[in-house]
């Protein structure tokens, strides 16, 4: 099988010459089919950096991610399109459309499949709002839900489409204690009835639980990996 995520020696920077600022060095992770790994260290390790070429956000420069049997390296921005199509992200500000039901903007992310017609892809976000609790509240806007209500809306709509694979940044950062603890819970137990793996960078000790694996980051590097 196929792992997910698995990187060799990725390294990278921001800048160019003397600007040049090193923030991933010589990575080396890989994600297993139906795990949970949760991403830990202080702001500026480079936590976020990873995810983003992950998840196909930004070009590599050096090493190797290959991502759901995909290589990264020297992938032109019309493959790293088609690769974020199999990915379900996940973020701290949930990026939920105000304007939009909770419904609405969970069908959102079924519009890359233009054989769906519109009630298919309306009826699927109201079944997978139920799923993660929000029966009654899909029609309602962003701004009629509380902050734990909203990340739900984000976990529909991330896995609604089913995807091979979720990224995570911080999702319970703006959460209080029960909240951030039901939200993270909810993720994992979503996943892995699916068998979708899961990596999620966090900051907030109190959803270590949650995790297979969990791997701290520190200067760039991995420096420690540890079942949770």
């Amino acid at each position: 099988m196929i792992n997910p995520i698995s990187i060799s020696r990725l390294t990278y920077a921001y800048g160019e010459g003397e600007l040049r600022r090193p923030v991933l060095r010589d990575i080396d992770l890989t994600v297993h089919a139906g795990e949970v790994v949760l991403l830990t260290g202080p702001s500026g390790s480079g936590k976020t950096t990873l995810l983003t070429l992950i998840g196909a956000l930004r070009a590599m420069q050096e090493g190797s991610c290959r991502v759901l049997g995909r290589e990264l390296m020297g992938a032109g921005e019309a493959d790293r399109v088609r690769l974020r199509r199999s990915i379900g992200f996940i973020f701290q500000n949930h990026n939920l459309l105000g304007f939009l039901t909770a419904r609405q903007n969970v069908a959102m992310a079924l519009e890359i499949d233009a054989a769906l017609p519109e009630r298919e892809r309306l009826a699927r976000a109201g079944e997978m709002l139920r799923a993660v609790g929000l029966a009654g509240h899909e029609d309602k806007p962003p701004g009629k839900l509380s902050g734990g209500q909203r990340q739900r809306v984000a976990i529909a709509r991330a896995l609604v489409a089913g995807p091979g694979l979720v990224l995570a940044d911080e999702p319970t950062a703006a959460l209080d204690k029960v909240s951030g603890g039901e939200v993270a819970h909810l993720l994992r137990d979503m996943a892995k009835s699916r068998g979708t793996p899961i990596l999620l960078v966090t900051h907030d000790p109190r959803i270590l639980d949650i995790a297979d694996r969990v791997v701290a980051m520190e200067d760039g590097r991995i420096v420690e990996a540890q079942a949770a």
